[in-house]
């Protein structure tokens, strides 16, 4: 590991491999490549505007944008000026926005104003038609009474989308006029403030999915992302530059943690899409000779099914997380391994984890060992008491990534006595130290006496062509207490066959975990978070409504 903070981690990958290829995004008027030397430059260069626009210590900054060079700009020039980042979803609901907004405190918020059908300065508008400007990048809001510059990447735009109302915001600054701000504070400046940040001093500030409430603020130490930025290269035994590319948001922590520690500390570079799309996917992977893809199963299905799968070429990559189905493809090497990892928004992303190598990576429901300088404890969740070891429990976990707090919580109310994060999920420790993680207690299936993963289940049916979404559920039953239910979204255009998908699930699974039911939903059906993650609570609703059966666990 190099240094421990976020504005140190850049001038560290920077010295190190300066005129080496750090970010590319591919245009509509060509191709943009940084170095890292231009990396750190345009970093300087957000840092200098916001220390002009009255970012100090600790000061929040907002970031509602797709994954595009300028969101990593933003990112290191906020650290390197002394500021907290703040990565919101661009697929927020008005409603999430608006909380988003309100929890986070920001100061300055930086933001594309047109993502797909959504105009965010019409939503804003919208939000809060109330903003007051006294002079071009500066507003008030009595809603927002810390928000005080908000600035569009593209300036201010005319609405996209004719079902969006036309609106505009008082005060908003084009991205070219905030960047002037910057001209008359020197280098110098912002270097003081880049030496002062401490590891112990706050980082960012990341929102969980929401998937059974609003999306809960969790402040991480500058320490959190430099100690997962630094980890990649040995957990995946990489000893050349890494070219990595995401269908994911960096507004997540598993995507930013990932792909910019993976390739910065390797010397690599990041091939940036703001939003996945499999047919341009498919061709940045061929043309920029991508070597590490992240992503999810179903967004490798979107690919399977595009017409330019037949000419892909991944002869390039060497680690796909969940990638079965891209080994299916002619060109894929097949000797790279599709390890698990466990963590949580709460730890920045991972906490154990695979080493490249291990013979038990072969596990698909094996999630590695713990990661030096964390710990894990597996406890009953109704008495708190220890299990024994290999026996299921939740697991509870503390370390060097997890969280300072829960915005609006004091530390007690987020940690036990003894400073452990209890997680809600299921799993146990075997006798060589790996976790077995189970996914969320309460989505646990009770059938027959058993208790089946869901996790597991939509794994095995992530595989099947066609499936673009997957949850399985467990719906009440008179005699077993629980069935198995499937909730699947098909590919657009694209139909599954249920009982084909579970004659296929048969010879995958135990037959008490195959489900009984498949329930075929559109996209719009399926309830979703800000962040793209299934509301399980509501979807098994859905399900119990689909089958006539009274949903106890909502009523109880």
């Amino acid at each position: 590991m190099g240094a421990l903070t976020v504005p140190g981690y850049l001038k560290e990958v920077t010295q190190r491999f300066g005129d080496n290829e750090a970010v590319v995004m591919h245009k509509a008027d060509g191709v943009e490549r940084w170095s890292y030397n231009d990396l750190y430059a345009r970093s300087l260069e957000v840092a200098k505007a916001l220390v002009a626009a009255g970012v100090g210590k600790d000061t929040r900054v907002g970031m509602l944008m797709t994954n595009r060079s300028e969101f990593l700009s933003v990112m290191f020039g906020t650290a390197l000026a002394g500021g907290v980042f703040v990565p919101l979803s661009t697929f927020s609901t008005p409603v999430e926005l608006e909380h988003l907004l309100s929890v986070s405190g920001i100061s300055i918020l930086i933001y594309e104003d047109q993502v797909l059908k959504k105009d965010f300065t019409a939503i804003i508008a919208g939000i809060e038609p109330a903003i007051k400007s006294a002079r071009a990048g500066e507003i008030s809001s009595a809603k927002f009474p810390f928000l005080t510059r908000m600035v569009s990447m593209a300036g201010v735009t005319a609405v996209g989308d004719a079902e969006l109302p036309a609106a505009s915001v008082a005060g908003i600054e084009a991205w070219e006029d905030f960047l002037k701000l910057g001209a008359d504070v020197s280098t110098a400046v912002v270097d003081a403030r880049a030496d002062l940040v401490t590891p112990a001093d706050t980082g960012g500030l990341f929102f969980s999915s929401g998937t059974t409430s609003l999306p809960k603020g969790i402040l991480h130490l500058q320490r959190a992302f430099a100690v997962q930025f630094w980890r990649w290269p040995r957990l995946w035994a990489l000893d050349e530059p890494a070219r990595c590319w995401t269908g994911n948001g960096f507004f997540w922590s598993g995507p930013v943690t990932i792909l910019v520690g993976t390739a910065f500390s390797t010397g690599g570079a990041l091939i940036m899409q703001p939003l996945f799309d499999a047919d341009e996917a498919l061709k940045l992977i061929k043309a920029e000779r991508v070597s590490l893809m992240n992503g999810r199963p179903h967004q490798w299905a979107r690919m399977q099914s595009s017409p330019l799968w037949a000419d892909a070429d991944f002869s390039s990559l060497k680690n796909v997380t969940k990638g079965e189905i891209i080994l299916e493809h002619p060109t894929a090497n097949t000797d790279w391994e599709m390890p698990n990892a466990f963590g949580t928004t709460e730890t920045m992303a991972i906490m154990t984890s695979f080493v490249s190598g291990d013979a038990a990576n072969k596990d698909r429901s094996n999630f590695g060992k713990l990661l030096p300088g964390n710990t894990i404890k597996v406890i009953d969740p109704q008495t708190g008491a220890l299990v024994p070891m290999g026996e299921r429990g939740e697991v509870c976990i503390k370390g060097a990534t997890l969280m300072q707090r829960y915005l609006g919580k004091a530390p007690e109310e987020c940690f036990d006595e003894e400073g452990f994060y209890r997680t809600g999920d299921g799993g146990y420790i075997d006798a060589e130290g790996h976790l077995f993680w189970e996914g969320r207690m309460n989505d646990v299936i009770k059938t027959g006496g058993a208790n089946v993963s869901p996790l597991e289940i939509d794994t095995a049916i992530a595989k099947f062509p066609g499936v673009k979404r997957t949850q399985t559920v467990g719906v009440p039953h008179e005699t077993l207490s629980e069935i198995v239910v499937a909730c699947i979204v098909p590919i657009d255009g694209q139909s599954v066959d249920p009982q084909a998908l579970i004659s296929y699930l048969k010879e995958q699974l135990a037959s008490f975990k195959v489900p009984r039911e498949v329930l075929v939903f559109t996209e719009e059906e399926y309830p979703l978070t800000g962040n793209e993650k299934v509301k399980a609570g509501d979807l098994r609703k859905l399900a119990c409504e689909r089958l006539g059966v009274e949903n106890k666990a909502a009523l109880s």
